[in-house]
């Protein structure tokens, strides 16, 4: 299925072995990983990290959830799958295909599933529209870099801080110091909601931030920066011990993010979208790629951000009321989110962050690998 800015292939947790650790090898087969030629042609997959996907869906246990949902994203040229995050695009997916395989039922016009992502421990509301006793995928909204229309999927995610740490500021503070070879020490701010994302300054890696993906994916400077920022913060949230840990067995967690103010700036489609149109201008990257259109958790990440005073990327917004949208410019056009964050005598609290995304089924049968 297509969910969001991503694809996956999408198992039934009844398909799959009991044994969890059978699942790394039937996962890398079925998408044509490790391809040291970056293709995965003898797969599923497409060659880059949005594109590497696998989740699983089967009934929930829990009272307040309908559906457990499992997020793995599978490394395009190493033999990783990790399962240190969610993807907020197939989220889109998940409550659609729910009800299309029955594992939730919906009496009229509209369906609410209740999901439950293992990966974060948190409780995602999916809304959409029925068409008959099908999930809709037809519809009029507009969701940038994906061709077409189709029906919109309203995501709510329900307290997203501390999706991977317990915290939604993994350090404690909302600005860190990061000392990178060959361009010296960098301020940084580390946070963790839906997923986490290090911050930095695009000007501070001699970028605009308005760069196309396959520009910055050629930059192997500043793809080196990014990478030893991106794992001595891993360690420094605590996710990995060492930031050889980091690189090597967690290159999807967290995400790096650059930013910037607001600017004119072209799409992948080749349209210009105007700096009066956004709030703050965003490039993020993963698993040694830059996404072509910004992870859904890492533009909730991206905007809760913004939300909390002193970061780098409330530095560079544009300020906006409480309760309206944060539209970040991302190399496929605007998208905005809207979330709600405040602070008390306990810190900053993310209670909760949506937005909206489009999803298809693109085929359903059986994928092969090779026997043991």
């Amino acid at each position: 299925m297509r969910g969001g800015t991503s694809k996956a292939v999408i198992f039934l947790r009844s398909d799959l072995p009991d044994d969890h650790a059978e699942w790394d090898d039937i996962f890398l087969a079925a998408l044509g990983s490790p391809d040291p030629n970056g293709r995965q042609l003898n797969g599923m997959g497409g060659g880059i990290s949005s594109l590497s996907k696998v989740c699983i869906v089967g009934p929930s246990d829990r009272d307040d959830a309908d559906v457990d949902y499992t997020f793995a994203q599978v490394s395009v040229d190493r033999n990783n799958v990790g399962y240190g995050a969610n993807c907020g695009n197939m989220s889109s997916a998940i409550g659609p295909f729910s009800v299309d395989e029955g594992l939730v039922a919906v009496n009229g016009d509209n369906a609410l599933v209740r999901i439950y992502n293992t990966n974060t421990d948190k409780i995602i509301h999916s809304r959409f529209a029925m068409d008959g006793d099908m999930a809709a995928v037809d519809g009029d909204f507009d969701l940038k870099g994906v061709s077409g229309t189709g029906a919109p999927v309203r995501l709510e995610f329900h307290s997203p801080g501390g999706a991977a740490t317990g915290r939604l500021l993994p350090t404690g503070n909302v600005i860190d110091e990061i000392a990178v070879e060959g361009l010296g020490v960098i301020e940084a701010s580390l946070i963790d909601a839906a997923n986490p994302v290090v911050f930095v300054e695009a000007k501070a890696m001699g970028a605009t931030g308005t760069e196309a993906p396959a520009d910055i994916d050629a930059r192997a400077e500043l793809m080196g920066w990014l990478e030893d920022i991106r794992a001595q913060a891993t360690v420094m949230m605590g996710i990995a011990k060492t930031t050889k840990d980091a690189s090597e067995n967690f290159p999807s967690s967290p995400y790096v993010g650059m930013v910037a103010p607001p600017q004119d700036a072209e799409t992948l489609a080749g349209e210009t979208i105007k700096a009066a149109d956004g709030d703050l201008t965003a490039r993020i990257l993963s698993s040694g790629n830059t996404h072509r259109a910004l992870p859904l958790t890492g533009a909730l990440c991206c905007a809760t951000a913004v939300r909390i005073e002193g970061t780098i990327n409330h530095r560079h917004a544009r300020s906006r009321p409480e309760g309206d949208d944060i539209r970040i410019m991302q190399p496929s056009g605007i998208v905005p989110v809207v979330c709600t964050v405040t602070n008390g005598p306990d810190g900053w609290v993310a209670e909760q962050a949506g937005v909206y995304r489009t999803q298809r089924r693109l085929f359903e049968g059986r994928v092969l690998v090779p026997g043991a």
